[in-house]
């Protein structure tokens, strides 16, 4: 059985941000989609259909430029965007969306996390 936590705040408002910044390209469930995979227990990857993927991705890149952010204000209070960013594109596994779609999805939970902290 998988134990569920519930995301950082910070989290989960830069994962909805970056669904509601890419429900015009994705469809208007992708809120939906990110709540549920915010919330829902550890899935095997396979099994999700691309929307999910979607969403599961935005989740990712949400709690990886998180991680990253925390571990930045060790040593720097205000860490700068780029560097967050940069550190997240490395880190990330690649999915299958395009390079463009994955530094938009990048770029937004960053932007939501550093300005809002």
């Amino acid at each position: 059985m998988t134990e569920h936590t519930t995301p950082h705040p910070a989290i989960e408002k830069a994962a909805l941000a970056a669904a509601d910044r890419l429900a015009a390209e994705h469809g208007p469930r992708l809120r939906t989609d990110v709540l549920a995979a915010l919330h829902a227990p550890d899935h095997s990857p396979g099994h999700y259909l691309d929307p999910i993927a979607l969403a599961s991705l935005i989740v990712s890149a949400a709690t990886l430029a998180w991680t990253i952010y925390q571990d930045l204000r060790t040593t720097n209070p205000k860490p700068e965007a780029d560097t967050i960013a940069r550190r997240t594109r490395l880190e990330l596994p690649a999915d299958n969306l395009n390079p463009q779609q994955r530094g938009s999805i990048i770029e937004i939970v960053v932007k939501e996390i550093t300005d809002n902290d």
